[in-house]
């Protein structure tokens, strides 16, 4: 596999891109949104330039990245030729299925199609090709040229052999892949997820305030972020759409997403995507303070 499709130019469509255009991979990075690629792009070439400037890499290898990236905002275009489709579009159900459909006729038959979502069922996805047993996923790690991990997961019908050549195709990443099952949240937002809930609940109920509870975690458990910032981080958003995915996946009220996350939401309270969340993002990471709802 040499030729690679990314779908989806937003934060880990990005990340994916860069990380296969760094290993040398030929990537076609496709949005519907010309100016989203271009942002997409310019971001890339940001992160790339911290990378030289840490001396972890040259100019010329930055400039190499950059030339190995090309963008569509033609879908049909941006998969005809390739070996690997990696979708990286927004967390919805319908909508991965819609692409999922539109790739299953878009692609050559052999072509393997990988979805990077972080609870959605793959064998659903996969039933809405006709070759389950060549989709996949690979549900990377935020940002994805830093972290190592990459979870790998089997569908149920996706194929030895496919799981094997996506395995190897992470290690030649640079990543470290892990094999999981397909159910609910995988592994690491099964686990993740009710800890951030956990985390939101504890607020909720007026044990301990923001700064307090990512103390004990970060102090504590040596977490390098406290839940309620990496919830920030991710995205409440996110964080809610996950844990309504598990709650519906297994019916066991343990993962009921809090009333105050839910409100949040609806209140347009993402975290640093909206500037505020568990604390104000306004004035960017380093001058990170409480949200004035929570003081």
């Amino acid at each position: 596999m040499k030729n690679i499709a990314v779908i989806g130019a937003g934060t880990m469509g990005n990340g994916i891109a860069h990380t296969f255009a760094q290993s040398g991979f030929n990537v076609n990075l496709i949005d519907l949104s010309q100016a989203s690629l271009d942002k997409a792009i310019a971001t890339i070439s940001k992160n790339l330039d911290r990378m030289v400037a840490k001396e972890k890499i040259s100019e010329s290898d930055k400039n190499n990245t950059l030339g190995n990236i090309t963008t569509f905002t033609d879908m049909n275009q941006g998969v005809a030729n390739v070996d690997l489709v990696v979708e990286a579009a927004t967390e919805n159900v319908e909508l991965k299925l819609n692409i999922f459909k539109s790739l299953d006729t878009a692609t050559k038959p052999e072509v393997i199609l990988a979805s990077n979502t972080s609870s959605i069922s793959i064998t659903k996805i996969a039933a809405a090709t006709s070759r389950p047993d060549k989709v996949i996923g690979m549900h990377f790690m935020n940002p994805v040229p830093i972290m190592k991990l990459v979870e790998i997961i089997r569908g149920y019908s996706t194929s030895n052999e496919v799981t094997n050549n996506i395995m190897e195709l992470s290690k030649k990443l640079g990543k470290v892949p892990v094999e999981v099952n397909d159910y609910p949240g995988f592994v690491a937002n099964r686990i993740l997820m009710p800890m951030i809930n956990e985390a939101i609940i504890t607020l909720h109920e007026s044990v301990a305030g923001v700064e307090e509870i990512d103390t004990v975690m970060k102090l504590g458990m040596a977490h390098p972020m406290g839940p309620l910032q990496l919830a920030d981080f991710i995205g409440l958003d996110v964080c809610l759409s996950i844990l309504n995915v598990l709650y519906e996946g297994f019916g066991n009220p343990k993962y009921a997403p809090c009333p105050l996350l839910v409100n949040m939401v609806t209140a347009g309270k993402l975290g640093i995507k909206s500037g505020e969340g568990f604390y104000s993002w306004t004035h960017g990471t380093k001058d990170l303070i409480v949200s004035p709802q929570f003081k």
